[in-house]
């Protein structure tokens, strides 16, 4: 019965063992064997033995031995010749004839290792199947390409010629790449298809081995060369340039450059100034050696100067009612801001056409601070002032900024040098008049680096900023028809001097009417829009967007609002998604629960009489402007048991010099004039009297709470409660004068949000009544006092309403 491909037939031999180390010897090799080696001379000697009793060629059986242990096939080979190598070494010629797997030991004649072993005879069905032979063609195309690198065209043709399928993979047993395991897994790999295909990929991996190692090898040479034709051709062209020096008596000529400088500077449209002075840089770097780093420096200067737009300027929209259509459409609210921006516009339209463009070298530029609590626009408002007036606009971060070099920049000697921020803006923008944006300028440090918001003077002093200078550029560079907007939260955090530069625009928050109108006209189509939804699938009911911003948002400007509006819109659409619910859908006052939980800031107006903060005596409200904007502050008093408490005051809450001075000068208020009041002072005598601000890991200060403290004193010594839906702001004084303080409106509105509807304020603010908007005072009683006993009538309950509490005497 024929034998399938793979299978193998047996046959038993007796032979002595020949042992290879580190090396393996494959059916149809020829290799030569040192006989010095006392194992291989005795495996040839015994095999000689048994081969003269036969009267045939000696046979041996070449077993690989790799640390000490023997593989488990062998090759069965015949010793073709014994005589001397080339080195005049003893030795014997061995030729592999089958593979053999080894048994068991046994005895036989010489000094040898005997064992038996069984042949493998190996069979392939003809005709070689398809696979097959694409294997061989693959196989000899692999071994033709390795053979052909090494230049062995001898051997190319033997390798063509070989047909059979076992003979062509054990062919690579003398491949010299090939480690000792590979070719011991070639040996004892029987099946010949599946030798060759592993000898077929063991040659494709080395091949693929070999082009990446050329290919370094070839970039490397490359690189070498490169280095060494660009080292002789430059020390060539010095010594042209020496000769030619030396002819043109040291004069500089400008066909050396490369780049041609000169050219480009000539051809640039420049100011005078800046052509003369990039001139001179362009006579350095002709005269300097192109080895000096000082060429690198010139050159990255000269691209610097030749990239800004000197005498580039955009056309200003000086359609009025455009611009302020513009303003109004982007953003709601903010009309002191908006207003500015129109009468800076009708100013410079009307300087245009009387020819009062340029006065004294400056143009009519402006700088602005836009100072309010973060999420009221202040940021996107730069970038929709740009578009209504038509120029680019450029944003400048400067949060976090404490190197004055960020501002000024870099000297040119140092290594890394860059412009300033401000000349970067410029060249950005591609012109000499853009909007810049200089973003959290509140926030710019200083240390041993230098102070950024000294080196701003310059840059925002409209009387200065026409003669610029970059420590980078050192060339005058004229800002004075730059619009530069600031934004900052506190207006105090930025240093005086900077602050006396800039116009100061407050944006002190939205009422809640303006929030609606926001989140309805531009938060809500941005944030359908970025849920995948549209205005028809998904609509808010303005009393939906009413309770969003004054229940679950208490924010002067509208960040919080527009994440809860997204917030919403996200879970409609997964509940859409998960089939929870059908759309189109109209999100009403009662969904909103479900879909974003309830309510956070409910006003105490509208809490139980009980759970109000004011519903025992010694609680007053207040009214406070934090970087956030304005706040409601509570004020709590107690006095101490006179058997266990110490006489005195005592202050918590984080409170600053100016707010302790004020409960000091509110409590020596009550001790003199507590008669008069008809308040029971001689307990502020023996028993210790303490006052807490909560919210204590917030820091406060300012004398704006001295009559909130003087209120919750009187109403803890009175017994009388503090009306829930009063609110105060005002400084005490010694006399009980209330005295004047800042930041009004903020804290109006601030109120309104609360949902107080009666304000006490200094007589003195009233004027700044004016800022605050009309539906706002609309719903305040704003009462204007001017001594404290004014306060207490207003804001103290009437004894007689306290259930439990002393009447006043």
């Amino acid at each position: 019965m024929p034998a399938e491909s793979g299978e193998s037939m047996e046959f038993t031999l007796v032979l002595p063992v020949l042992p290879l180390d580190g090396e393996v010897v494959l059916p149809g090799m020829v290799v030569p064997l040192d006989l010095s080696d006392a194992e291989i001379r005795a495996a040839v000697e015994a095999a000689q033995a048994a081969a003269r009793a036969e009267s045939g060629k000696p046979k041996v059986l070449l077993v690989p031995r790799i640390d000490g242990t023997y593989a488990k096939t062998g090759v069965l080979g015949t010793v073709e010749q014994v005589g001397r190598l080339a080195d005049g070494d003893p030795g014997a010629l061995v030729k592999g004839r089958h593979r053999v797997r080894i048994g068991a030991g046994t005895t036989g004649p010489g000094a040898a290792l005997w064992v038996e072993g069984a042949q493998v005879e190996e069979t392939v069905p003809e005709p070689l199947p398809g696979q097959v032979t694409d294997l061989v063609k693959e196989y000899k195309a692999l071994a033709t390409t390795w053979l052909r690198k090494r230049g062995a065209w001898q051997v190319v043709d033997r390798v063509q010629a070989i047909d059979d399928v076992s003979a062509l993979a054990d062919n690579s047993g003398y491949s010299p790449f090939l480690t000792t395991d590979q070719k011991t897994e070639l040996l004892e790999t029987t099946d010949p298809v599946a030798r060759l295909r592993l000898a077929a990929q063991q040659l494709r991996d080395h091949l693929a081995e070999q082009d990446v190692a050329e290919t370094i090898a070839k970039d490397v040479q490359e690189g070498v060369d490169k280095q060494q034709r660009e080292f002789l051709l430059r020390r060539q062209l010095e010594a042209v340039r020496k000769e030619l020096r030396e002819l043109n008596g040291d004069g500089p000529d400008a066909a050396e450059e490369s780049d041609d400088y000169r050219a480009r500077v000539e051809a640039a449209d420049l100011p005078e100034r800046v052509r003369e002075a990039a001139l001179k840089e362009v006579e350095k770097l002709e005269r300097s050696s192109d080895q000096s780093p000082e060429g690198s420096w010139i050159r990255t200067w000269l691209d610097t100067v030749l990239e800004m737009p000197w005498n580039e300027r955009t056309e200003d929209a000086y359609d009025i009612q455009g611009a302020k259509e513009i303003l109004d459409a982007e953003h709601a609210g903010l009309e002191d801001v908006k207003a500015r921006i129109t009468e800076y516009l009708a100013v410079r339209k009307r300087r245009g056409e009387r020819g009062l463009g340029v006065i004294g070298g400056r143009r009519g530029g402006a700088v602005l601070a836009l100072v309010g609590p973060p999420g009221v626009g202040k940021t996107s408002l730069g970038e929709s002032v740009a578009h209504a007036m038509g120029r680019k606009f450029v944003r400048v971060a400067l949060g976090g900024v404490r190197d004055e070099a960020e501002i000024r920049g870099h000297r040119r000697t140092y290594v890394g040098a860059l412009p300033g921020r401000i000349v970067r803006a410029v060249k950005e923008a591609g012109s000499m008049n853009p909007v810049v944006l200089l973003d959290e300028i509140d926030k710019v440090g200083s240390d041993f680096r230098g102070d950024p918001a000294a080196a701003l003077l310059e840059v925002l002093d409209p009387a200065q900023n026409h003669t610029f200078r970059d420590h980078y550029l050192e060339v005058e560079l004229d800002l004075s028809d730059v619009v530069f907007l600031a934004t900052a939260n506190v207006l105090e955090a930025i240093p005086e001097a900077l602050a006396d530069r800039m116009e100061i625009v407050r944006l002190d928050g939205y009422t809640e009417d303006e929030k609606v109108v926001i989140a309805r006209d531009h938060l809500l189509p941005r944030q359908l829009e970025r849920a995948g939804l549209t205005g028809d699938e998904v609509t808010l009911e303005e009393g939906a967007l009413r309770k969003l911003a004054g229940e679950y948002t208490r924010e002067a400007g509208v960040r919080t609002l527009e994440r809860t509006v997204a917030r919403l819109l996200r879970k409609v659409a997964a509940q859409h998604e998960l089939g929870q619910r059908e759309l189109p859908f109209t999100v009403r006052e009662e969904d909103l629960r479900g879909l974003v939980g309830r309510p956070h800031h409910v006003p105490e107006s509208a809490q139980d009489p009980a759970e109000r903060r004011t519903a025992v005596p010694g609680v007053a409200t207040g009214l406070a402007v934090t970087g956030a904007g304005g706040d409601v502050l509570y004020v709590e008093a107690s006095l101490a048991d006179p058997e266990t408490g110490a006489a005195g005051l005592t202050l918590t809450g984080q409170l600053g010099d100016v707010m302790k001075e004020s409960a000091q000068i509110a409590l020596s208020f009550l001790r003199s004039h507590g008669a008069e009041l008809e308040l029971p002072v001689a307990d502020l005598k023996d028993r210790g009297v303490h006052i807490h601000f909560p919210a204590g890991a917030v820091p406060k200060d300012g004398p704006s709470a001295g009559i909130t403290m003087t209120t919750a004193l009187a109403s803890l010594l009175s017994g009388r409660l503090v009306r829930t839906d009063v609110a105060m702001t005002g400084e005490v004084s010694l006399t009980g004068r209330v005295l004047p303080i800042g930041g009004v409106k903020q804290k109006l509105l601030a109120a309104h949000r609360a949902g107080v509807t009666t304000v006490i304020i200094p007589k003195r603010n009233e004027p700044d009544l004016d800022d605050v908007p009309a539906e706002v005072l609309e719903k305040l009683d704003v009462h204007a006092v001017t001594d404290v006993r004014q306060v207490l009538e207003l804001a103290l309950a009437p004894a007689t309403t306290v259930a439990g509490a002393p009447v006043a005497a």
